[in-house]
């Protein structure tokens, strides 16, 4: 290995392979290798490649970089450092320590220049078709003859792991079959995992694999060849049909003599000897730590603003524009800004009792078309189930590689590809996306729905078909644990409406919400339209619980409930009324938004003197005790489902009107 640096742009390097060596050394953990063997690409990237403005992170035609292989995140870290972002050399000497800006998986949100939170392998690679498919949407909504407002790039570094993850595979095939010509891979071909060399697991063709899907595939035999680096850049960038790869062979750990190419370079520190040596070796100060040459630091800060220049043209641009087109200018400023238009919600439609039962995704899908008009930015699709999950805008074509400013999405069968995609559309601006399943399908979607609570982003997660109710498919497809296992999830907002008006204000709820996803979770059997006249409004909905009905006089027991067994809580209460026995119905769509209200509404609602109350829910009974006291009971799902009609399996598992008012007289000792 070369012991003389020849030139600025290899001190450079270098110094990127150096400074992850000593924060990874200094935090006594984390993955030096990656940083140290792709510091190159890094290198092309930041100083010859991409376009960005460290003083403005988000302008809105930045391209776009994802770490996918995000526990090499000290590559990152020191780019963003060198070129000029909000990122102190003090933050690098901080890494992974609390409080810090440097984590040991890039962060959305606390790092600036950190457009998406990685770690869990593959999402990365999957949130980037959503960055991509957002350019392209933005592009045919906004862009005119002469104003290329949008017309960014993304750019990843993806690892083995990454391609190891079959999340990759889905978004992989998603990505060719849109032709989103706007992504650029770089693999990071360095044959080592945590176990050892990839040969132990992987020995697939990555490059064929990705031709078959239908990708720009180029291959770089040095991943220190900046030359060969740059001209592989340059045609991607040219191709404008087809996502591109470009597999790079490179040398973990490089610069360290004894751990190069070894699993030892993965996830461990290289030990303070060993840092020494890298140190020597690449022509550095063994005995100095988190050295950043000047020179350096002022090539690397002047490609920064070289590149903010990039903006200021894009701003002239677009005063351009806004005088041209000064209605698309407003209403982008708008989406993009998180705002909604004035009156959006007086679209919302209001159903009546004698409409007769309706499915929840039925009513769904009527809410989706009736605001869909007033709010533009509002996408999305289902994974191969929308005439099943309701969620196809009517007046609206499809996204595709020849129509990009369709607003329905066809996802296919590709569910961890739907979630991790809805992620890169969420923290596109000026988009609301959706992605609509089966509840029990949920299951595939747990990482993306996990990092979009992390983040405190806001895709819409639509779960249909939510419990025993959907009958004959059985235990396979009647989700018991899922709505508990959501409602687990922090930061996360589950909503089960019960009938259609608490539906329309569910869908309310999810397009005004802040800080974090909104799962709304619907029923496929049609239920009765709670009478908005007899009964308290379903804009009560937005508490997360609400008293649905009153007792006739001072309420002995509390009846709860959430999704299709609230219609069954108002039958058993007028039951228990014939009977002399008051009690109060409580709809509980929301847990979440309930426990967010004042204590004064917590105990309006749940009186801690009544202790009497029951739970009635078509899932786990997890949970539940929470809310129902030591003195309460709950009727709920303890096994799984049988295969049978929705009518038979609620009659067997107790969600009927006479086990309802059964149980309640029991917790009365009558």
């Amino acid at each position: 290995m070369s012991t003389k640096t020849e030139s600025i742009e290899e001190l450079g390097i270098n110094t990127v392979r150096v400074l992850s060596a000593d924060a990874v050394q200094k935090a006594n953990s984390g993955h030096p290798g990656l940083p140290m063997g792709a510091a190159p690409m890094g290198h092309v990237l930041w100083a010859k490649t991409m376009n960005y403005n460290p003083e403005n992170p988000d302008w809105p035609n930045r391209d776009r970089f994802i770490l996918s292989a995000g526990h090499g995140c000290m590559l990152q870290y020191s780019f963003l450092y060198l070129t000029g972002y909000e990122l102190s050399l003090d933050e690098i000497k901080n890494f992974r320590q609390l409080d810090s800006e440097t984590p040991g998986h890039p962060e959305y949100g606390l790092s600036k220049g950190v457009e998406i939170t990685t770690g869990p392998l593959g999402q990365g690679f999957a949130n980037g078709v959503g960055f991509a498919i957002g350019m392209y949407h933005l592009a045919a909504r906004y862009n005119k003859p002469d104003f290329p407002l949008f017309d960014y790039k993304i750019y990843a570094i993806c690892s083995d792991g990454d391609m190891m993850e079959g999340v990759t595979s889905e978004a992989a095939s998603m990505a060719a079959h849109l032709q989103l010509g706007n992504l650029i891979y770089f693999y990071d071909d360095n044959h080592i995992s945590i176990e050892g060399t990839t040969d132990l697991t992987f020995d697939e063709d990555v490059a064929q694999r990705f031709m078959a899907y239908g990708w720009h595939v180029q291959v770089v035999p040095d991943g220190n060849d900046l030359e060969a680096l740059s001209e592989a850049l340059k045609a991607a960038q040219a191709e404008t049909k087809r996502p591109s790869l470009i597999k790079v062979r490179t040398h973990i750990g490089y610069g360290s003599p004894n751990k190069a190419d070894t699993a030892d370079a993965h996830g461990s520190p290289l030990g303070e000897d060993e840092v020494k040596l890298v140190k020597k070796n690449l022509g550095f100060d063994p005995d100095k730590s988190f050295d950043v040459p000047q020179e350096v630091l002022d090539y690397y800060r002047n490609v920064g603003k070289e590149r903010a220049k990039k903006e200021q043209a894009w701003n002239e641009l677009y005063k351009q524009y806004k005088k041209e087109y000064p209605e698309l200018a407003e209403e982008f400023e708008w989406v993009s800004n998180g705002k909604l238009p004035k009156g959006w919600d007086e679209k919302l439609p209001v159903f009546k009792a004698e409409d007769g039962k309706i499915a929840t995704r039925k009513a769904s899908g009527e809410v989706l078309n009736a605001i869909a008009d007033g709010l533009p930015h509002l996408i999305g699709g289902s994974a191969d189930l929308s005439p099943s999950t309701n969620t196809d805008l009517k007046g609206y074509k499809s996204f595709s590689s020849e129509n990009r400013e369709g607003r329905n999405f066809h996802f296919g069968v590709r569910e961890h590809a739907m979630g991790s995609v809805l992620n890169g559309l969420a923290v596109t601006k000026g988009i609301i996306p959706y992605g609509a399943t089966f509840l029990i399908f949920s299951e595939y979607m747990r990482p993306p729905i996990r990092l979009a609570a992390i983040m405190k982003i806001r895709p819409i997660f639509i779960y249909t078909h939510d419990s025993i109710g959907l009958g004959e498919d059985g235990t396979t497809h009647q989700p018991i644990e899922q709505l508990i296992s959501l409602r687990a999830i922090p930061n996360l907002v589950v909503i089960r409406p019960a009938d259609a008006n608490e539906t329309a204000q569910a869908w309310r709820v999810a397009i005004q919400h802040p800080g974090g996803p909104v799962a709304i979770i619907l029923t496929r059997q049609g239920l009765p339209v709670i009478d908005q006249d007899k009964y308290t409004k379903a804009t009560e909905l937005e508490k997360g619980a609400y008293i649905l009905s009153e007792a006739d006089g001072e309420p002995q027991l509390i009846l709860m409930g959430t999704g299709s067994e609230v219609s069954l809580l108002l039958q058993a209460q007028e039951k228990l009324k014939s009977e002399s026995i008051a009690a109060r119905v409580v709809s509980m769509p929301s847990w979440e938004l309930f426990d967010r209200q004042e204590d004064s509404y917590k105990e309006s609602v749940f009186p801690k003197a009544l202790r009497k109350r029951l739970a009635v829910e078509a899932g786990s009974v997890l949970g539940w005790h929470k809310y129902v006291t030591d003195e309460g009971d709950i009727i709920g799902m303890t096994t799984f489902g049988e295969s049978a009609p929705a009518e038979d399996l609620f009659k067997k598992f107790g969600f009927t009107v006479e086990n309802i008012v059964k149980k309640a007289k029991a917790l009365l000792g009558k």
